[in-house]
């Protein structure tokens, strides 16, 4: 197995974060509830990178930051509607997503 941290963000509707997160090039890998009209905790994985969802209350605080890695910032510019910020070390654009969770994701920059 390969070591690797997922961050786990707080949301309302799994559904509604897991359509909005397929915009972003994720899919829904599996979804779990302790009972059929409980919360739902969802992995969304777009390649190696995964994302947990939780309508758990007590996971995660609203209002989380996750830097993600992409190779074609642009095409998520294009995406959502956002211009390409320059950094030093990466084009990176700033997203929310629909429960206010904070998402930079980046194309590094040439070295």
């Amino acid at each position: 197995m390969r070591e690797q941290a997922i961050p786990i963000l707080r949301v309302v509707d799994a559904a509604e974060s897991v359509a909005w997160y397929g915009r972003l090039g994720f899919v829904k890998r599996w979804e779990h509830r302790f009972e059929p009209h409980f919360p739902a905790f969802v992995e969304v994985a777009r390649g190696e990178v995964k994302l947990f969802l939780s309508e758990h209350a007590g996971d995660a605080s609203p209002d989380t930051l996750v830097y993600v890695w992409v190779a074609d910032v642009d095409e998520v510019a294009r995406e959502f509607g956002v211009a390409v910020e320059e950094q030093p070390w990466a084009r990176e654009v700033h997203l929310r997503d629909p429960d206010g969770n904070r998402l930079r994701v980046a194309t590094p920059s040439e070295e």
